[in-house]
């Protein structure tokens, strides 16, 4: 007789430190510049300094005589003429999409795309090397304003498309049946005086991925097949878009992405370098190595967000909103990346933000000009539309003299009305803005920073008190496979997961899904644990390799947890549902009477058991088990969900501006997120808190800056500042949660709402603490030299000179310096 046990202490919900940080923190990681073959040769990439030019000539030869070199490559050496790098996301049949060489070939597009390549037994070597290669250059004229670049008529970035607009894409809710036509909610507005429209533009400047680990490809063509090792989001597509670039069977094919050092978008393309290392790795029969500088990263590797948002917002004059408007100009850069097209495409659906707008129309250009590429940055169009929509909103609650919150609570989505469709034709099926809101004002104490505003602003304080709001949603997980293909998307948004239960009654879980920082090794533990009833200590995650895990669509768009998850749980109750047609065998009882409870199975109404332990010990022994059963608990799931899943929150910040000097300081940031079921917290304080700073950044700090001939200003961290510790306060956050309907966990996803939520917050903070002084706009980053001649403009002062402030980021230093427009203090 088996005795059963009492079931484990649930796992979910419990704060257990990542097991993955034994390793990490320890130096035991192994990242792919830590990979090195037997043999290994080392390439580096010549890059041209300009914008926009006609390459004329290339010299290799005294580069190619260097010591320890072996080869100097253009793309014509390599046989690349005809090659393109692969774009995933055809927004509109008629996309207008310039074939990307891995390297130029007559003409170069941007600073920082690749001429020609170095291959030496050193990476010391391959770069001395490079610096020898002579390029000549014919200079043509760089295109870096986007309004100027989709003008009829404009210079061309590609002239054989004969236009620099790659595609117009339009949403409008009339047409789609999900609302009411825009045109006329904004025209009976402007004819009604008990109606008002207010139209604003807004700018998302471009920002840079600065990921802890620097992009890294090695390539052994050794054997029988080619393994690439990258430091990527995405080995199961670049396993796919290798073999269908370079004509390689897919099976042939073994990409691993060991440990990666962050990636918040900056990961998810398919970047030149990989393809080249590929190609010089086949022709030399040699492992051959690429490691990028932090220089390389800033310059070449793909940016976010720059978009410019015209917006236009109709109300009646008691606040009930009654049409939304939005027109966005999106910079591609040179050339489309992997998914950039689609990136504003998905902000589409998240404008109307949680908000119930009758009638709403969304009109996306997508422009080329001669700039780095842009593509996914954490958020991927959500934190774009999300400022659009609460710095909108916020306009309008001034225009009508009504505090911010109180005109949000008006227009939004009340409890009792979930599944809410939207306008934009979603449907949000849980929420309760109302909860997390009410427990984020009584956090932040709203009302006495109010009181204390208004007081500050009677005695006339040099350092004024704004209140920023952000009330939010998103959409989660990228999935599912019918939307995405609705939408032209290049893949499917279903996830795999298996499960095998090795004889000794150990768990070994098989994910598609491919970490970078999240934890999912430790998250994913505590699901099977509780799922199999099996010590949290017994499971082991295995991923980020395409032979032990062949199937998979990798990690972007928070789908970790809601798609890979729920993967995973799926294959478990295939364990179980196996586990127990065993059990029912060995213990003589109908599969009906067997009841599974912490890990054991017993027969109902007896102390007759067996524990998944014993079962899988029997499994492997195959003594004794159903005719009709394969002696195995082993399973494979493949999760695809019928919906998005929608977190939300209330984001609130208390910024103090020293109108003095325009140094504006963070005193206070409060949080309430709603991400559903929570299966770590400790995991979920950890992504708000990252997800926090990279959003604050974008509102103060970051900003990729070009001078007028295309030339990256900010391309080391001297010049593109990014925030530490000591520029951030002590985040207050908390999780409310209504669980989700989509996923049986009840999940919703997190990885991304501290970006998508904190930037409009502290931009409306910001403005806030100076409207009364006429201060309707300050562009980001917020910087002290921004907001003081903010200030100055609106008292009309502008002639004055900026002050310096030496103990902030991002303060005024006088006049501008041309090197360094934002008036950085690196």
């Amino acid at each position: 007789m088996t005795t059963t046990v009492e079931p484990a202490t649930r796992e979910l919900g419990k704060s257990r430190p990542r097991k993955e940080d034994a390793r990490l923190i320890t130096g035991r990681s192994r990242y792919t510049d830590a990979i090195i073959p037997p043999g290994t040769l080392h390439m580096h990439v010549v890059r041209s300094p300009l914008a926009h030019a006609t390459i004329t000539h290339v010299d290799t030869a005294a580069a190619a005589a260097m010591p320890g070199v072996i080869g100097v490559y253009t793309a014509t050496d390599l046989g690349a003429e005809g090659i393109g790098l692969p774009c995933a996301w055809p927004v509109t049949p008629d996309q207008k999409a310039p074939q990307r060489p891995p390297l130029a070939i007559r003409t170069v597009h941007f600073a920082g795309e690749g001429v020609a390549v170095v291959v030496a037994r050193s990476a010391a070597a391959a770069r001395d090397a490079a610096d020898l290669v002579e390029v000549d250059y014919d200079p043509l004229e760089p295109i870096l304003d986007k309004e100027a670049a989709a003008a009829v008529g404009a210079p061309l970035v590609h002239p054989d498309l004969g236009t620099n607009v790659s595609a117009t894409w339009v949403f409008d809710s009339a047409a789609a049946g999900t609302g009411d036509s825009v045109e006329q909610a904004i025209a009976a507005a402007e004819a009604d005086p008990d109606q008002i429209v207010v139209r604003r533009r807004f700018i998302q400047q471009r920002v840079i991925p600065a990921f802890m680990e620097p992009r890294s490809v090695v390539v052994d063509p050794g054997g029988e097949q080619i393994t690439v090792w990258s430091a990527t989001q995405i080995p199961h597509i670049l396993r796919t878009m290798t073999a269908v670039t370079l004509g390689i069977p897919e099976s042939k094919l073994r990409v691993i992405a060991p440990d990666v050092g962050g990636g918040f978008g900056g990961k998810i393309s398919i970047i030149p370098e990989e393809m080249l290392c590929v190609l010089l790795a086949q022709r030399l029969g040699k492992p051959v190595k690429w490691t990028e500088t932090r220089s390389d990263s800033l310059l070449a590797a793909h940016h976010g967000r720059d978009q410019i948002q015209d917006i236009t917002i109709s109300a009646k004059r008691d606040g009930t909103v009654t049409g939304l408007d939005v027109h966005l100009l999106a910079d591609m850069g040179a050339y489309l990346s992997l998914i950039g097209s689609g990136i504003p495409i998905l902000g589409a659906f998240m404008f109307n933000a949680i908000y119930k707008f009758p009638a709403y129309r969304f009109t996306c250009r997508n422009v080329f000009t001669t700039k780095a590429p842009t593509d996914a940055y954490r958020g991927a169009g959500r934190p774009e539309a999300t400022f659009g929509a609460e710095r909108i909103i916020e306009e309008l609650a001034v225009e009508l003299g009504r505090d911010p919150m109180e005109l949000r609570q008006q227009n939004w989505i009340t409890h009792e009305e979930f599944p809410f469709t939207t306008v934009a034709g979603l449907t949000y099926d849980t929420g309760n803005y109302e909860q997390a809101t009410a427990k984020a004002m009584e956090t932040f104490d709203y009302a006495g920073l109010r009181r204390e505003q208004e007081e500050r602003r009677r005695s006339g304080d040099p350092v004024q008190l704004g209140i920023g709001i952000s009330t939010f949603t998103e959409m989660c997980g990228l999935a599912p496979s019918r939307v995405l293909g609705s939408l032209a998307y290049g893949a499917g948004g279903w996830e795999a997961a298996s499960i095998r239960v090795l004889a000794t009654g150990k768990v070994e879980v098989i994910t598609g899904i491919s970490p970078h920082g999240q934890g999912h090794e430790t998250g994913f533990s505590q699901i099977v644990a509780d799922q199999l009833g099996v010590p949290f200590e017994d499971v082991e995650i295995l991923h980020g390799d395409t032979q032990i895990s062949p199937k998979g669509l990798d990690t972007y768009g928070s789908r970790s947890l809601v798609v890979g998850g729920i993967a995973v749980v799926k294959a478990a109750e295939k364990v179980v549902a196996k586990a127990r047609k065993l059990a029912a065998h060995l213990l003589e009882a109908a599969e009906d009477d067997i009841e599974f409870s912490g890990g054991t199975f017993t027969v109902r109404g007896t102390d007759k058991g067996k524990t998944i332990q014993e079962l899988a010990f029997a499994a492997f022994t195959a003594h004794d088990y159903p005719e009709d059963m394969e002696p195995s608990l082993d399973a494979d799931a493949v999760f695809d969900p019928e919906n998005f899943s929608f977190p939300h929150g209330t984001h609130l910040a208390a910024i103090e501006v020293d109108t003095d000097t325009g140094r504006v300081t963070l005193r206070r940031y409060v949080c309430v997120d709603d991400v559903g079921t929570v299966v770590n917290p400790m995991l979920v304080e950890g992504q708000v808190h990252g997800g926090l700073a990279q959003g604050i950044a974008q509102a103060l700090f970051e900003e990729a800056v070009y001078d007028e001939q295309g030339t990256l200003v900010t391309g080391t961290f001297v010049d593109y500042t990014i925030p530490s510790a000591a520029d951030l306060p002590n985040f207050d956050t908390a999780t409310v949660s209504t669980p989700a309907t989509s996923n049986p966990l009840g999940v919703k996803g997190v990885g991304e709402a501290g970006t998508i939520a904190s930037t409009p917050a502290i931009v409306n903070g910001v403005i806030d603490a100076l409207r009364h002084l006429g201060v309707t706009n300050v562009e980001m980053p917020c910087t002290s030299q921004r907001v003081w001649r903010a200030i100055q403009d609106a008292q009309g002062n502008a002639t004055q000179e900026t002050p310096v402030d030496t103990h902030s980021p991002g303060a005024g230093l006088g006049s501008i310096d041309p090197n360094n427009p934002q008036g950085e203090v690196g």
